[in-house]
């Protein structure tokens, strides 16, 4: 009986220390989360380009006493400009009616309707190469009113993905510089936005008129995009 009381005490002894020792040992299977810090900035990136294209408004306006009358007379010309600028190699494709317009002229205490005025105006896209030539034409056919050069780049899309990847190495050295100058490395990226989108910015163009001749001067266009990239870094 003494025998079986002394195990059973040395039994509880040990179940004791086993214990004590667990609460002393360090949890080796668990591992702390190492902080994430993030990131984040703006890369601005641009592209100069010479614009390859002009549009124009070329517009006419004709007057008569009745309403037919103004704009029948002013379809005529507006059919002669339209007929001059595919002569002068404008596809049809290019030239697109803007707007049309009809109303009264009125005696000079307003209370008389006395003729009609008509306006006509199209729209014409084409190289700027050729854009001194369909001004003369479009004025030789009978347009007397003439709006623009719109200047633009045909080759916008690939100019705009030169200016994002711009964008992209501007977003990373700024985050590199910030990293470094906080004691830590650039792990990964986390996100990235776009920005902005293909949006040419003239900075110098100029457009010079003489009586007998137009000539279009093309200058330079910026092509802008910027991206917002979050970095992880530790």
């Amino acid at each position: 009986m003494n025998r079986l009381r002394n195990v059973l005490i040395l039994g509880g002894v040990i179940l004791v220390a086993a214990a004590i020792a667990g609460i002393a040992q360090p949890q080796l299977g668990r591992s702390a989360t190492p902080s994430v810090t993030r990131i984040t900035v703006t890369g601005n990136g641009t592209v100069n380009a010479t614009p390859d294209r002009a549009s124009f408004d070329f517009g006419v306006t004709t007057q008569a006493s009745t309403a037919k009358e103004a704009l029948s007379k002013n379809a005529e010309h507006a059919q002669a400009i339209v007929d001059a600028l595919k002569k002068a190699g404008v596809a049809a494709s290019d030239i697109q009616t803007t707007e049309v317009s009809l109303w009264p002229q009125t005696s000079n205490d307003g209370n008389q309707i006395v003729g009609y005025q008509a306006s006509n105006s199209v729209s014409v896209t084409a190289p700027l190469g050729q854009s001194g030539d369909l001004v003369d034409a479009a004025v030789s056919a009978g347009a007397n009113n003439v709006s623009g050069p719109n200047l633009d780049t045909s080759d916008k899309s690939s100019l705009y993905d030169d200016a994002l990847k711009q964008a992209l190495a501007d977003a990373k050295g700024k985050a590199e510089a910030i990293a470094t100058a906080s004691g830590l490395t650039i792990t990964g990226v986390e996100k990235v936005t776009e920005g902005g989108q293909a949006t040419p910015l003239p900075y110098l163009q100029a457009a010079k008129a003489a009586a007998a001749e137009v000539t279009i001067e093309p200058g330079t266009q910026q092509i802008q995009a910027s991206v917002t990239v979050t970095y992880s870094a530790g």
